[in-house]
């Protein structure tokens, strides 16, 4: 019988695994991202502001994470692929989701070269990864297999939930099925498995298109959730066009959410955003969104809930309004690893639409410097 040889290496971050008959890679990586000073106006009731770190102890751009990922060839042009990602805060060390040890990813799956990749667990909902290159400035201008993500804790983020699942961004029990063609065309659909008795309670499906056309690229996807039993649907368009140092983004987001016996809840919300990045250490972006909702009825807090996963208390009435935020950044690079930055946003809130984190103000100015870096 012929022995497998098997020789094992760590080498920047990574345990790599080298056999007669298969190969087979463990990585350890991270990103750490530090926003201190942070300046943020009506902190609380009285319309006081705060000096801290973080937005509530938050980053910035990213969470801090540290995860686990590897492959193994298994012939054929085949590979099993994992992920196990958690999120920590570096202003305390806390976990982000106390409990979760893996809150940002824990799934396993099958990457093929004629297939695409299917993978399966808790995972971001492939509406995220596909409008993640025109939700905002920061993340890739291409359409990829690989997960992508929106800015962290600001308010400019909350757009992303139009892309949410029943249980949030990602997917819990999510199966996920991504395919990028040789000419450039992407398709995508995900399923989240509700696992109640009362199908199809808090599951989930997903679909997706795009296409990476040289110097733009265009996506698109429709999303429908059944949040405790309510009916909860979405779609989205958009894109970026990059010419010269200058990349543009765009894109638009339509929802319907169910609210029982008072209705249906209707939002329509638009981004529009740029990246500068001439030839040195600097780049800057700006951008504005624009969210609104008419007849929402509003949470227990007597706030607009997100997208998809939020609840409403049937005896709020509905609500008409807008948010409007206008977001601006610019980031000094040290290296390919890591960066300096000065970020800031403002808010206004019109008519009926409020958020919790302004308590009861109108409008909200955050500001902060920070550092990130990744291993």
């Amino acid at each position: 019988m012929k022995k497998r040889q098997l020789t094992l290496a760590l080498a920047s971050g990574a345990i790599v695994a080298t056999g007669a008959h298969a190969q087979s890679s463990v990585q350890l990586y991270g990103l750490v991202d530090l926003s201190v000073p942070s300046y943020v106006t009506h902190a609380d009731e009285k319309g006081n502001h705060v000096v801290g770190m973080g937005i509530d102890g938050e980053p910035w751009f990213s969470g801090s994470r540290w995860g686990l990922k590897g492959a193994e060839d298994v012939g054929g042009g085949s590979k099993i692929i994992f992920r196990l990602e958690s999120e920590y805060r570096l202003s305390d060390g806390q976990m982000e989701d106390p409990g979760q040890i893996f809150d940002r990813d824990a799934w396993v799956g099958l990457q093929d070269d004629r297939f695409g990749k299917l993978t399966f667990g808790f995972q971001n909902t492939i509406a995220r990864d596909a409008s993640a290159i025109y939700g905002d400035p920061y993340g890739s201008a291409k359409l990829t297999t690989e997960e992508g993500g929106w800015t962290n804790a600001n308010n400019f983020k909350q757009m992303i939930f139009y892309a949410a699942s029943a249980t949030g961004t990602r997917y819990n029990n999510g199966v996920a099925w991504k395919k990028l063609f040789d000419n450039g065309l992407f398709l995508a659909a995900g399923y989240a498995f509700g696992n109640t008795t009362t199908f199809p309670t808090n599951s989930n499906y997903q679909a997706a298109i795009g296409y990476n056309g040289g110097p733009f690229a265009v996506s698109a996807f429709y999303n429908h959730a059944n949040k405790a039993g309510n009916t909860n649907q979405s779609y989205s368009v958009g894109g970026n066009y990059t010419f010269s140092i200058v990349r543009l983004n765009a894109g638009y987001f339509h929802y319907l959410g169910d609210q029982g016996a008072l209705g249906q809840r209707h939002d329509d919300a638009w981004t529009v955003s740029l990246k500068v990045a001439p030839k040195g250490p600097l780049d800057y972006e700006l951008g504005y969104q624009q969210m609104r909702v008419k007849n929402a009825a509003y949470n227990a807090d007597g706030d607009v809930p997100n997208a998809n996963i939020g609840t409403f208390d049937p005896a709020s009435g509905l609500h008409n309004g807008y948010k409007e935020t206008l977001y601006w950044s610019a980031f000094y690079h040290l290296s390919k690893r890591t960066e300096l930055y000065l970020a800031g946003d403002y808010m206004r809130l019109h008519g009926g639409y409020t958020v919790a984190s302004t308590f009861g103000a109108s409008n909200q100015l955050e500001l902060t410097t920070g550092i990130r870096t990744r291993f």
